[in-house]
């Protein structure tokens, strides 16, 4: 980053929401806030032209975005995302988890879809800046406020390019459990049809079109009675890749962790990324390396598979309980999980709730 990005990092004009929620009103929308339903009263935005570069750093009230019909990203998706969370952690401090990661995969995303990359300083400010002017909105116990960097091209033209006008904004959500009931076991779909992404495409970046091509996946999940999708790869339909929007994990008997290797057609996701170095700090085995959806039924069904979970910003871990699809359904291990995945999910929350010493720089405390 030059001197330039850096001073720019902290010129964000702000200004306050003249009708911003009051407190009693903020007090009953955080009794039971859900899942991305609720926001804040403010979001941070700067402005990337071609030839400029960033510009017009502000923080402002949150409000709808004009844009022509023309735009770019309502034609080529040129658009990407992050999502992380800030925590009210024990001592009663403000911390966030890891947002570091987020920021260098923002840009790692943002290059693989032909975007400017935002300088990873300019990312966090940003992301601090609407923590601070929204602090209030952060739940007590066990929910977060969830924040939602995204970018997307705003240039009006319909030529096929890489457009030459960018908004980057950062808006925030007052959430609590990801899954309706806060379920300690989900139940997944296998998709037969569909694949989420095949080698060279865009399976490693976070960008809102893997999560459209999985949403009629998702759907014919539901229609099964089932909480989420799980993806085989495009090119065998044989290996389990990812689910619709979460990682995957597998417990053997011997205690040894497998998840699928990252190899461009899935996520890297932040809390996979965790998950595999506080599992080899327990002392575990952890092998990247690929697992076939038919090895996964044979395992379940002699118990070699214990526990099997997924994990994700927005639900942290989860367990894996029931299996379904079109050749019929097993369960794993016990169908309620394990003391593998709750041990992981107790140590990781409790370092992003700051009762527990993690790997430093993990928790920035703002």
């Amino acid at each position: 980053m030059n001197d330039m990005d850096v001073q720019q990092a902290s010129r964000f004009t702000v200004t306050r929401n003249s009708q911003a929620v009051s407190a009693d009103q903020r007090a009953v929308l955080l009794d039971d806030p859900g899942f991305g339903r609720i926001f804040t009263d403010h979001m941070v935005t700067i402005r990337y032209t071609q030839g400029q570069g960033w510009h017009s750093h502000s923080v402002g009230p949150r409000e709808p975005f004009l844009l022509d019909p023309a735009c770019a990203v309502l034609h080529y998706a040129q658009e990407i995302f992050e999502g992380m969370k800030a925590y009210r952690v024990a001592d009663g401090s403000i911390a966030m988890f890891r947002p570091q990661e987020n920021a260098r995969r923002f840009a790692e995303s943002a290059e693989r879809m032909a975007m400017p990359a935002l300088p990873e300083d300019m990312f966090m400010a940003a992301v601090e800046e609407l923590v601070k002017i929204d602090a209030d909105w952060i739940p007590q116990g066990d929910g977060s406020l969830y924040l939602r960097p995204f970018m997307f091209a705003s240039e009006t033209f319909l030529g096929v390019r890489p457009a030459a006008e960018y908004i980057f904004c950062v808006i925030a959500s007052p959430v609590g459990a990801y899954f309706k009931g806060g379920k300690k076991a989900v139940t997944l779909w296998v998709s037969e049809h569909y694949t989420r992404a095949a080698r060279g495409g865009t399976g490693a970046a976070k960008c809102g079109g893997n999560y459209a091509a999985s949403l009629i996946a998702q759907a014919e999940a539901s229609e099964h009675g089932c909480d989420q999708v799980v993806f085989l790869d495009a090119a065998e339909h044989r290996w389990v890749e990812e689910l619709g929007g979460m990682n995957v994990f597998f417990v053997m008997a011997d205690g040894c962790i497998v998840t699928p290797p990252l190899s461009g057609t899935i996520l890297p996701g932040i809390t996979r990324d965790s998950v595999i170095t506080l599992a080899r700090q327990q002392g575990m085995t952890v092998r990247e390396e690929p697992y076939s959806f038919a090895q996964w039924r044979a395992d379940a069904t002699s118990g070699h598979l214990r526990e099997a979970f997924a994990c994700g910003t927005a639900a942290v871990i989860t367990a894996i309980g029931t299996v379904k699809s079109k050749d019929g359904d097993f369960t794993v291990g016990n169908g309620d999980g394990g003391i593998v995945t709750e041990g992981l999910r107790a140590t990781l929350t409790g370092i992003q709730r700051g009762t527990v010493d993690g790997p430093e720089g993990w928790l920035l405390r703002l």
